[in-house]
């Protein structure tokens, strides 16, 4: 059985349900992200946090992104999404536009598309070669082994939708005027070649789940369950990382000075 065959579209959260659990992961988050921020406990910079999303069109990234950063100061994240390349961009390697926006020490980054995007996208789109695509698997993995060398803390996710519940989606925004400009074209092209991308999607979590960033396939059908499970995947890799460093996740809670 496959990466995505494996997961349980049918997780679901009552609306209490899923407002309470929310609520509690995101008060963790907080207090984490102040910690990593040197806002509580030592006052030391704690290391870099870089989340990063990919998933189907209409998968719910966008919502999970916005419960992620929605209790955290806005001078402590930054998000940034990434759509096709550039005329300027397509000049340089395809790592080189993600480098401005990776977090230092104390930092916090959102990803919404990444580096993936060359073995997704431009993969089954023709948009990279095959010596290209097939070469950017180490790549990848080399730079996020740098990155975690040095210190980061990388969560991947994999936002997953069934068809059914993709096809919904788009015909909910297509008829609603205030959110159609969020589909395209594109995306009902995309959903034609879904047995192609499932392919691309596969062989990028077999090749590329590596001990410097493990992916998280998170079920999206129900967006409640996925908005929980993201924010608390979150903590949770937080948390351990920080124990791996030999860190306190929770030191006495007065505030930072200095």
């Amino acid at each position: 059985m496959s990466r995505l065959e494996e997961v349980d579209l049918s997780a679901r959260l009552s609306k209490r349900e899923g407002k309470e659990q929310l609520e509690q992961a995101q008060r963790r988050l907080v207090h984490l992200r102040l910690l990593l921020g040197g806002q509580i406990g030592s006052g030391e910079l704690g290391p870099p946090l870089c989340v990063l999303f990919e998933g189907w069109d209409a998968s719910g990234k966008g919502g999970a992104i916005k419960r992620l950063v929605d209790h955290l100061d806005p001078r402590h994240v930054r998000v940034a999404q990434f759509a096709a390349p550039t005329f300027d961009e397509k000049r340089h390697h395809f790592l080189w536009r993600f480098w401005p926006v990776l977090p230092g020490w104390g930092g916090m980054a959102v990803l919404d598309r990444t580096w993936y995007g060359r073995v997704l996208v431009e993969r089954v789109e023709g948009f990279a070669t095959e010596e290209q695509w097939r070469r950017a698997y180490g790549e990848i993995v080399d730079l996020e082994t740098t990155l975690a060398a040095e210190g980061m803390i990388l969560v991947k996710f994999w936002m997953h939708v069934s068809p059914e519940e993709q096809l919904r989606r788009f015909e909910s925004r297509r008829d609603d005027p205030y959110r159609g400009w969020k589909l395209t074209d594109e995306d009902w092209r995309n959903r034609e070649k879904r047995p192609a991308y499932e392919a691309a999607v596969e062989e990028m979590l077999e090749r590329t789940d590596s001990p410097a960033g493990r992916w998280h396939v998170v079920p999206g059908d129900d967006k409640r369950w996925a908005r929980v499970a993201v924010v608390r995947t979150v903590c949770e890799v937080v948390e351990a990382a920080l124990v791996a460093r030999g860190l306190d996740p929770d030191p006495p809670l007065s505030a930072a000075t200095g």
